[in-house]
C-alpha cells in the first residue's frame, strides 16, 4: 500500500510559494494565496467530516460553477476521506437526476440559482443540501456553505489515503455518445497527471503561469488546476461561457494560457473582440476535446502567433495521451496538423485490431491506452468496466492510427465510422475538409440510412456570417481534397449544430434525427 497524507503535500506548496497568488474567482471577486488557499481546504475538508459527517465510503456531489468548484476541487478533494463526485453545472436538469440517483451522495453542494428546482427532489432522497450564497428563504434540511465553516479549524485534516486504490473524486464522462459513466481516481491518477505534464519537452507549466478556466473544471478544464499549483502558478476561474468576457478577462489580469475547444477558437477568430482586447500575454491557448480544422489551425497561428498547444486525453485517462507541442504546430505537415500530436512520454498506447492485436504502424485499429493516469474501472457498472477495461489499457473507442513518426491520427469514433457502399468513410477527415472551405464556420457529419448504400455521407453545415455558398461548391471542395466516394450526397446549411456543454459537436443529435423515423430518406 502506498499511503498519502495530501494536506502535508500541499502544506510543503504553501510553504514555499507562501504569499503567491494561487487562485482568482472572477465573478465573486476572491483572491487566495497559496497558504490561504491551503488554509480554506483543510477548514473545508474538516467541516465535511465533523459537521456534516463525509467519512469514508461516503459521496457528496457538487453541481457548481467554476469558482465555487475550485474551492473543492482535487486540491481540497483528495486531503479527506469521503469522494467528491463532481459534474457539470450546466448539464440538465434530468441528466443531474439520474447522476444523483446514480452516485447517491449523502451531500450536495448546489449553487442557488438551482434551489427553486433541485431543492425537492434532493431532499426527498434524503440528501444534505448545502447552498454557497446566502439563501433568500430558509428551508428545512438547506445549509449555507460559509456558515458551515465559521469557526472550522485550519489544521491539517490528518488523513491518510492509499494513493493507488481508495476513490476519492469521481467524474461523470460527457456522454456524447451516449449515456455518460462515471469514472472514479484515486490520487495516484491525480499525480500521474501532474507528471505527465511535467515529463514533456515542452513545458507551458511555469511558475508565473495564469491559467484562465473558462471551460467547466469539472471536465477537461480542471486538469490543469494541479499542474499549474505545483509549479507556483495561479488558477483564474471564469463561469460564464462568454467570448468576449474571455478577451477582457486575458486583458485584465494578465493571462498566460488558457484551454478551448475548436469551435470557440473558430469563433475568436471571427470576432473583432480578439484584436480589440490586449491579448499578448497569452503565451499558450491548449485545446482538445475534438479535431481542429488544419486550414482554421493556420489561420489563428497567423492571427495569434505560434501559442497552439492541443492535448488529447480523455475522461478515463487523466495522463496526456498524446501531445501535439508548439514546435510541432511549426515543423509538422499539413497532414500531421490534423493530427492528435506525439504520444505522451508516459503514456502506453497500442492500436489494435477488432481481436484485440496489436497493428503495425499506419494501420487504422482501436486506440488502448495504459499509464498510471487511467483509471481502473468506473464506479458500480461492472459491464462497462468488463466491455472497456482490459489488462490496465482502457478501451478508448477511438479509431486511429500512429504514423511513422509518432503522430497519432484519429479518425473517428467507432460509432462515427460511415459504411456507405463497402467503403468505410470516418465523419472527422469529411468535417475537416467541410471546415476547410472559408465561408465554413464549422460542420457535423453523419451516415444517414439509403436503401442502396445502406448508409449515405450526409453534412449539416454552418456557415460564417454573411458568406454564401451552393451545395455544390462545397461537395467539388471535398471531392478534390479526399475523393469522390468520400463526399457528402447531400449537405443542409443550418444555423446552428448541437453542441454538449463543454462545446462538442454532438453527432449522435444529428444523426438520430435521420435513424429515429425508419422510412426517412435523404437524397
Amino acid at each position: 500500500m502506498t499511503t498519502m497524507n495530501f494536506s502535508r503535500t500541499i502544506g510543503n506548496l504553501a510553504v514555499r510559494f507562501g504569499d503567491r497568488e494561487a487562485l482568482v474567482n472572477i465573478e465573486r471577486n476572491r483572491r487566495y494565496t497559496f497558504r490561504e488557499l491551503h488554509s480554506l481546504g483543510n477548514r473545508i475538508v474538516n467541516m465535511m467530516r465533523d459537521r456534516l459527517q463525509l467519512r469514508r465510503g461516503d459521496v457528496y456531489l457538487c453541481i457548481l460553477e467554476n469558482d465555487n468548484i475550485s474551492l473543492m476541487h482535487a486540491w481540497t478533494a483528495l486531503k479527506g476521506d469521503a469522494a467528491g463526485a463532481f459534474t457539470n453545472f450546466r448539464d440538465s436538469f434530468e441528466e443531474h437526476r439520474w447522476q444523483v440517483e446514480f452516485i447517491r451522495p449523502k451531500v450536495v453542494f448546489l449553487e442557488n440559482a438551482l434551489l427553486d428546482r433541485y431543492f425537492d427532489m434532493l431532499r426527498e432522497q434524503g440528501i444534505t443540501v448545502v447552498c454557497m450564497d446566502p439563501p433568500e428563504t430558509r428551508r428545512d434540511g438547506l445549509l449555507y456553505f460559509w456558515d458551515l465553516l465559521e469557526g472550522v479549524p485550519e489544521e491539517n485534516p490528518d488523513v491518510e489515503n492509499d494513493a493507488v486504490n481508495d476513490p476519492l473524486v469521481y467524474r461523470f464522462t460527457g456522454g456524447t455518445t451516449g449515456k455518460s459513466k462515471c469514472a472514479s481516481y484515486t490520487i495516484d491518477n491525480w499525480m500521474a497527471l501532474r507528471d505527465s505534464m511535467y515529463m514533456e519537452s515542452e513545458q507551458p507549466y511555469q511558475p508565473d503561469t495564469r491559467f484562465l478556466h473558462m471551460a467547466p473544471i469539472s471536465h477537461g478544464s480542471g486538469l490543469g488546476l494541479l499542474p499549474t499549483l505545483f509549479r507556483g502558478g495561479c488558477t483564474v476561474t471564469q463561469n460564464i461561457p462568454d467570448m468576449v468576457q474571455l478577451c477582457r478577462n486575458i486583458e485584465a489580469e494578465r493571462i498566460t494560457m488558457t484551454l478551448l475547444v475548436p469551435t470557440m477558437i473558430y469563433r475568436l477568430l471571427e470576432m473583432p473582440e480578439a484584436r480589440q482586447y490586449d491579448l499578448s500575454s497569452l503565451r499558450t491557448l491548449a485545446y482538445g476535446a475534438a479535431p481542429m480544422s488544419p486550414t482554421k489551425l493556420r489561420q489563428a497561428q497567423e492571427h495569434f502567433g505560434n501559442v497552439f498547444m492541443q492535448i488529447y486525453g480523455a475522461t478515463e485517462s487523466l495522463h496526456a495521451v498524446a501531445i501535439l507541442g508548439k514546435n510541432d504546430h511549426l515543423s509538422a505537415t499539413e497532414k500531421q496538423l490534423g493530427s492528435a500530436g506525439r504520444i505522451a512520454a508516459a503514456a502506453e498506447v497500442i492500436i489494435v485490431d477488432d481481436d484485440g492485436k496489436e497493428v503495425p504502424l499506419g494501420q487504422t485499429g482501436e486506440l488502448w491506452v495504459r499509464s498510471r493516469g487511467t483509471i481502473s474501472g468506473y464506479y458500480n457498472n461492472p459491464e462497462g468496466t468488463a466491455a472497456e477495461f482490459e489488462n490496465g489499457f482502457w478501451k478508448s473507442g477511438d479509431l486511429g492510427y500512429i504514423d511513422d513518426e509518432g503522430f497519432l491520427f484519429l479518425v473517428d469514433r467507432k460509432k462515427d465510422m460511415i459504411i456507405t457502399g463497402g467503403f468505410n468513410v470516418y465523419a472527422v477527415e469529411v468535417e475537416a475538409a467541410l471546415n476547410s472551405h472559408p465561408a465554413v464556420s464549422n460542420s457535423a457529419v453523419v451516415g444517414v440510412p439509403h436503401e442502396e448504400w445502406g448508409e449515405a455521407v450526409h453534412a449539416e453545415v454552418i456557415l460564417k456570417a454573411g458568406a454564401r455558398v451552393s451545395v455544390e461548391e462545397l461537395q467539388e471542395h471535398v471531392k478534390a481534397r479526399l475523393g469522390r466516394f468520400k463526399v457528402p450526397k447531400s449537405i443542409l446549411i443550418v444555423d446552428s449544430l448541437p453542441t454538449s456543454v463543454v462545446g462538442k459537436v454532438l453527432r449522435r443529435l444529428v444523426r438520430d434525427k435521420y435513424w429515429k423515423a425508419g422510412d426517412r430518406r435523404i437524397s
